[in-house]
């Protein structure tokens, strides 16, 4: 693997680690993580000063009918969800969201496919495959999206990424990554709105794609 370059930003990584952060997101970041030494020093880093604020907090008074809630909910038996380990090119986290299964891809044109994992309210995240060459519709972003490279690479106006590098493209960026030479680029996306397309056919494309 190259050497990973682009990185979790602070408040994204602290927003993950208090669990506010929205579960699109938390999948590439949790992904991330399995991959990028520096980010999971990181990760524990935000959970050793977690830990450290609740010890130094004060007491709190709480009611009696909020105690015993909390009680039931500790005895109701859960059952685990299952944990699955990389298969190939996709981390734990991604094969947990595919429960085990190898991607259900989808054409989008001209070799390009896409797996949605999920959707909703809170955004979407899917899987992308993008043959050597080829480039994703220029475009803009009406939200965040959130892009990790899994195999390839992919080059944009802002920059190189590889596997493990992360691109954070919001409403100030329009661009048209294009996948580079060597393996085809699968990367693992999240956005929380619809993407801007600056071309015909692709937004009228998009109610089908979901993208």
């Amino acid at each position: 693997m190259t050497e990973i370059t682009h990185h979790i930003p602070d408040a994204l990584m602290a927003a993950y680690t208090t669990g506010s952060l929205p579960e699109p997101y938390a999948l590439v970041v949790a992904t991330h993580l399995s991959m990028c030494l520096e980010c999971r020093a990181s990760y524990e880093a935000h959970q050793a000063l977690g830990g450290a604020v609740l010890e130094a907090a004060g007491e709190a008074a709480v009611s009696e009918a909020l105690k015993s809630d909390v009680l039931a909910l500790l005895d109701a038996p859960v059952a685990p969800e299952p944990v699955y380990k990389r298969t190939g090119v996709y981390p734990g986290p991604i094969m947990t969201a595919l429960k085990g299964r190898a991607p259900k891809w989808k054409s989008l044109g001209l070799g390009v496919r896409q797996c949605i994992l999920s959707g909703n309210a809170e955004g979407s995240v899917r899987l992308l495959y993008i043959p050597p060459g080829q480039a994703v519709p220029d475009h803009g972003h009406n939200g965040l999206e959130m892009t990790l490279v899994l195999q390839g690479s992919f080059s944009d106006e802002t920059g190189w990424f590889g596997v493990g590098d992360v691109e954070l493209a919001d409403q100030e960026l329009e661009h048209t990554p294009i996948a580079d030479a060597g393996p085809p680029c699968i990367c693992l996306a999240a956005t929380d709105a619809p993407l801007r397309f600056n071309s015909f056919v692709p937004r009228l494309l998009q109610p089908i794609f979901r993208i």
